[in-house]
């Protein structure tokens, strides 16, 4: 299996985001969010019932049909069953929204969907692709550097437990908070306490130390559990403690060395503020292009 199915992605047109999910090598993209980006309306879920209700009455045509169920997950951080359908799939159910946003949504579609293919035939414009939309955050290219890495000795660790019997995702968030709190000594809960997140991505907020000694963290249990050969989940689970506690060993030593705390409370929205600031001093003008 991929090891991007089953995660809930997003992309985005215009500055509004979309999720998508891949099944079978072929993108699905949630109707809801699409129908809310097209007609602007308050409540999208509400005219995306109306709309199949008239589509129904008019043409005789179930959009129902067009899609198929997907668990994706919301701004409340659960997943929920949500209508979603293949770019081929939504062409047609654009048709029956009324948006002078439709065309170019349709361009910046055909795009986004062929972007599987582009990355199977060449993994590095996956990365690119990534690397590109942090810059456009805003992130220093080194943070970005360090990030990719992390993201790459991540897929290392998880693709090591699904081999080794840890068959669910709650289970990976066990362990992986097993390996952060003895790295930094807090829980993920309390590292986004810390730096006042909620539903973020807690390592799109980290500095460029908690980034490093969470990759220590996490390749460090990656070695022992290959040297170990161990399997199942209270196994992985001990040899996570151990693999965290490495790096936050060697994270005590810094923090006795320096007399400052790795953990920061500092978050990516602080230092895009920061970014902010210095743009309007040096007057710099950032143009954003091609998101249509």
């Amino acid at each position: 299996m991929d090891s991007k199915e089953n995660e809930t992605y997003i992309v985005i047109f215009k500055g509004k985001s979309v999720r998508k999910k891949l099944v079978g090598n072929k993108w699905f993209f949630s109707v809801v969010d699409i129908v809310r980006i097209l007609t602007e309306s308050v409540d999208a879920r509400d005219y995306w019932y109306k709309l199949k209700v008239r589509e129904l009455e008019s043409s005789g045509i179930e959009l129902s049909t067009f899609c198929r169920q997907l668990k994706m997950k919301s701004s409340d951080g659960k997943e929920y069953l949500t209508d979603c359908a293949d770019t081929k799939s939504v062409f047609r159910i654009i048709q029956s929204i009324p948006s002078k946003k439709a065309e170019p949504f349709k361009l910046w579609l055909a795009q986004v969907g062929s972007e599987r293919i582009d990355e199977i035939e060449n993994p590095e414009l996956a990365q690119e692709r990534m690397k590109l939309l942090y810059e456009k955050k805003g992130y220093s290219k080194s943070w970005i550097d360090k990030r990719l890495r992390g993201i790459a000795i991540r897929q290392d660790l998880t693709d090591e437990w699904k081999d080794r019997g840890i068959g669910e995702n709650r289970n990976y968030a066990i362990l992986t908070d097993e390996i952060a709190k003895a790295t930094f000594g807090v829980s993920i809960e309390e590292h986004k306490e810390i730096k006042s997140i909620d539903r973020e991505n807690l390592r799109d907020h980290m500095t460029d130390l908690e980034l490093i000694f969470g990759m220590l963290g996490e390749a460090s249990t990656t070695e022992i559990v290959k040297n170990r050969d161990v399997f199942g989940f209270e196994e992985n689970r001990q040899v996570a403690r151990e693999g965290g506690k490495i790096a936050g060993d060697a994270r005590e030593k810094l923090e006795m060395k320096t007399g400052e705390r790795v953990v920061s409370d500092k978050n990516y929205f602080d230092i895009a503020k920061s970014k902010g600031k210095e743009k309007i001093k040096k007057k710099i003008k950032i143009e954003v292009a091609n998101e249509s």
